[in-house]
This record gives structure tokens, sequence and C-alpha cells, in this order.
């Protein structure tokens, strides 16, 4: 039985609706049904459609997510927000899940995501990828209210873009890309958009970082442009993710806009203005670093030092992975600008620094900036 089958014949049977029902309410028969739903038959977009009316679910949710990235954005800024109907939640057999238990889920994804600001990909993402299982098992399995329901959703959209983070740190960017998709999904379900652009923006940036640069800005420019009622520090960091992949396809003039754009929302940041708990880490410092980033990318390391060199004093050691990283940066530059000694001596810091993680995304920074200092 294919996945879709299995969905439409799970949305029939959870409504407590016979096939023969399922007829009356549609103009297909009985025994097509029973085929479409054993996977028999090939299933149309009609069928489809006849079980999103029938049900009042939406046909994202019957179909699953795509894995194409630029698709999913495309219909993410051109369509509704799916939700799942209030009736098929309540009569989902499995037990009632209330307030409580999404208060817990939702304590627990902050305390994972503070956990990876000290223990690298390589060691988190079995745990990370085990929370994100069990969270989908609960949305699935569980009965629930509409209003737990998009709680509930949001829940698995965060721990998505912390599970794609994860995974990409240990180099398991296919993987990551799934998941982050699949989050993205999640979000819409949960009618939250500043978390589907930050899911899709740190797809951009995974993109930017190892795959194709341009799609990438244009994935993470579709996050900003989706996601324009975000609160400041969102917009922050979404506009961050545009400069990244921008520097990375040698658009100077885009790259400087969009680090315009972060410095712009990021002094609209206000007490009185919500910010999700996700954006805790965008801090001035963390806004310089990625400006000298970019600017070494698009050739200006003289520019990008200073950034780095203050932005890393002041850097919390406990944080070994974002050091070494910052710290490979700062070899960069020096290198680029000719100092080798300085380089490798920074990186030489670096190297020490990622022996205390599991990091794939620091090592490959270290052995492609230990290439250039042996020019």
């Amino acid at each position: 039985m294919t996945d879709l089958a299995a969905a439409l014949r799970a949305v029939r049977e959870s409504a407590g609706v016979s096939l023969a029902a399922m007829a009356a309410r549609t103009h297909f028969s009985k025994p097509l049904l029973g085929l479409l739903e054993t996977g028999k038959r090939t299933i149309k977009p009609e069928h489809v459609e006849a079980y999103s009316r029938a049900f009042n679910v939406a046909v994202d949710i019957l179909l699953g997510p795509s894995h194409d990235p630029l698709r999913v954005a495309h219909e993410w800024l051109v369509g509704d927000s799916p939700t799942v109907s209030p009736t098929v939640v309540q009569l989902r057999a499995g037990r009632r899940v209330g307030a409580r238990l999404v208060g817990e889920l939702e304590t627990r994804v902050v305390e994972l995501r503070h956990l990876d600001d000290v223990v690298s990909g390589g060691d988190l993402f079995s745990v990370v990828s085990k929370e994100l299982a069990e969270v989908q098992e609960v949305v699935r399995s569980a009965s629930y209210t509409e209003k737990t329901g998009r709680r509930l959703f949001a829940v698995v959209g965060e721990v998505a873009q912390l599970a794609g983070w994860v995974a990409s740190d240990a180099g398991r960017y296919t993987e990551a890309q799934r998941i982050y998709l699949d989050g993205v999904c999640a979000a819409r379900s949960a009618d939250d958009r500043p978390l589907a652009a930050q899911l899709l923006s740190s797809l951009s940036y995974q993109m930017a970082s190892v795959g194709k640069a341009g799609d990438a800005a244009l994935l993470a420019r579709s996050a900003v442009t989706g996601a324009q009622d975000a609160s400041p520090v969102v917009r922050a960091l979404l506009w961050e993710r545009v400069a990244w992949a921008s520097a990375r396809s040698r658009d100077d003039a885009g790259t400087r806009r969009a680090l315009d754009a972060v410095d712009q929302a990021y002094e609209d940041r206000s007490p009185d203005v919500y910010e999700p708990e996700w954006v805790y880490w965008l801090n001035r410092g963390e806004i310089d670093v990625m400006a000298g980033r970019c600017l070494i990318e698009l050739g200006s390391p003289a520019t990008a030092q200073p950034l780095l060199t203050n932005a890393i004093a002041s850097y919390n050691t406990d944080h070994a992975r974002e050091t070494g990283l910052y710290l490979s940066w700062l070899a960069e530059a020096y290198a680029q600008a000719g100092s080798i000694d300085a380089a490798r001596d920074t990186l030489a810091w670096a190297r020490r620094t990622a022996q205390k993680t599991n990091s794939a995304r620091l090592n490959l920074r270290i052995n492609y900036v230990e290439s250039l200092c042996r020019v």
C-alpha cells in the first residue's frame, strides 16, 4: 500500500465512515474506493480532492510534504495554511491530549534547543530525531481540539527545525532537507508563518553552504517575503540567511542590502514585542559574525577581521562548535589577506577547540581553511 493510499484510508476510518458511506458522499463506487485505499489503482488528483472535501482535510495533509524546496516555498507563498479538521482530530482513536502535555513538549524542545549550544550534531542527532518521531506520533495517533492541534503542530515544526540543524551539523544533508520540509508542512498546519519561514531559511543556509547557492538565495528571499509580519529579531534572522546565500552567490550588492536589512530589523526590536524563543541566540555579536563571513566571501577580509575578532573575544567558550567555526572564519580572513602565520595560529586554535566537538560542519571548515594555509 502506498503512503497516499494509507492516508486516504486513515482519514476515512478516523472519521468513522464506511466505504459504502464514502461512495454515497462521492460519485466514486465502493469497489473503486477500496482499490484506491489498498494501492491497487492509481490515485488521481480528483480522488484526493474528493477525500479532502468529504472530510474537510487539506489536500496537503493527505499528499504529505513535497521534498522539493523551491516547490514547497512556492506553495507556502501562494497557498492557504492547511489545517487538520477539528472533527477529524477529535474522532481519532487514541488518548486525549490536552494543554498539560503540550506544555511539557514545548518545554522539552526549549531544553533540547539550548543543549545544541554545547553538544554537537554528531552526538545530539539520535536524541533529537527520536524526540521528533515521538512528537509526530502524538500528532498522528492522539485526539485533541483544534487549538491544541495547532500547538502540537508548532512543536513538530520547532523540533524539526532543530533536528534539521543537528542533522546538517552531523553531515547528514539529505536527511536534514527532508526534516526541514516536513517541518514546513507542520508549521503551515499550525498557521505559524514565522516558523515556516525559519525552516525554509534554515534549509537555504544549508543549501548555500553545501549546495546550490542560487537556489538558496531564492529560498531565503521567499522566506522573507512570506513572513513580512514577523517580529523584528525573526526578520533579522531571515535577512541573515538572505545575506549568506547572496554572498555565496557572489552577489555583492544583494549581500550588502541584506546586511543593511538585518541591522534595520534588529534595531526595531523592543521589549514590548513578542519574540519566539527560537531566536534567543541572535545578538549583536552573532550578527557581526555573519557580516564578517559574508565579507570574506566577497573578498573583503580586512573589513571582516575586526568584526570576527571582537565577537570571538566576548563569546561563551562553552560553545565549542561555534567558537571553532568563528575561529576558522577569522583564519580564512587572515589567509585571504596574506597573513599566513596568523591564519595558521588561529586555525590551530580552532583545531584544538574542534577536539571537544563531534561536528562535521566544523571539521569541513577546518579542512578547507587548512588547504588555504598550505599555499
